[in-house]
């Protein structure tokens, strides 16, 4: 059963061996020559497989893969049972909130730790399941690196998707997510994280002013709180 149909990937539930299992297919790009687009294809599905075994191996729960096809662009890996953060978040208390948002920013630091990015750091791409772990899904467009870069875009992405998604406790959500961040980068990585956040957000901020000759498409201003003024600004309390 088709559950869902990305641009890079379509997603199906089956039965596979008497167990519950995700099949993710991969879509071949019309537009590129044949054999190019096979060898991205059948490159991306290796790396992605490496990378959530990766992420596993990092401390970071990610569904387990049962088979990874190169011929045919597929992986078949575990259906978690669970809600989408997205889909939960919401309906928390402050306290569960809190925790839950703390526990995501200790993932993201464990990943990080690593020399892993996600790519897609979404609520919509962390699964809780009914014990309370947080599985992390989507590794499509992982990549390995160092980069100050590459950290603060995967951040960068977090922050977005809480304030476009969960406004109302955008703010306090990133806070803790920061927070746990902390516990596993340290102080030191986590400040040059969040200034470089700052950096990518006034660059998207200055391209959008200019696109739009004025006209604001960012976030609500309401909501629009620096990342460095989780360091800086009264507002918060000092990283310590």
């Amino acid at each position: 059963m088709l559950i869902k149909k990305g641009a890079e990937a379509s997603l199906y539930i089956e039965k596979w061996y008497g167990k519950r299992v995700v099949h993710k297919k991969r879509c071949p790009k019309k537009y590129r020559i044949p054999e190019l687009d096979r060898k991205i294809q059948t490159q991306r599905t290796k790396h992605e497989s490496q990378f959530m075994h990766k992420a596993k191996e990092s401390g970071v729960p990610t569904p387990f893969i049962y088979l990874i096809d190169l011929h045919e662009d597929t992986i078949v890996m575990e259906f978690v049972e669970g809600d989408q953060v997205k889909q939960v978040i919401n309906s928390l208390d402050s306290e569960k909130r809190y925790e839950l948002c703390k526990h995501i920013g200790n993932l993201i630091g464990k990943l990080h730790s690593v020399g892993l990015v996600h790519g897609d750091i979404t609520t919509s791409n962390m699964i809780l399941t009914p014990h309370g772990r947080v599985v992390f899904i989507d590794f499509g467009l992982s990549e390995q690196t160092m980069e100050l870069e590459a950290r603060g875009v995967d951040l960068h992405l977090m922050r977005r998707a809480l304030t476009s998604t969960h406004y109302g406790i955008a703010e306090e959500c990133f806070k803790a997510t920061i927070e746990g961040y902390k516990e596993i980068m340290g102080i030191k990585t986590t400040e040059e994280v969040l200034n470089k956040i700052d950096e990518i957000e006034k660059r998207g901020r200055y391209i959008s002013q200019r696109q739009s000759r004025g006209e604001n498409h960012d976030e609500n201003p309401q909501f629009s709180f620096g990342a460095i003024d989780l360091l800086r600004n009264r507002k918060y309390p000092q990283i310590q």
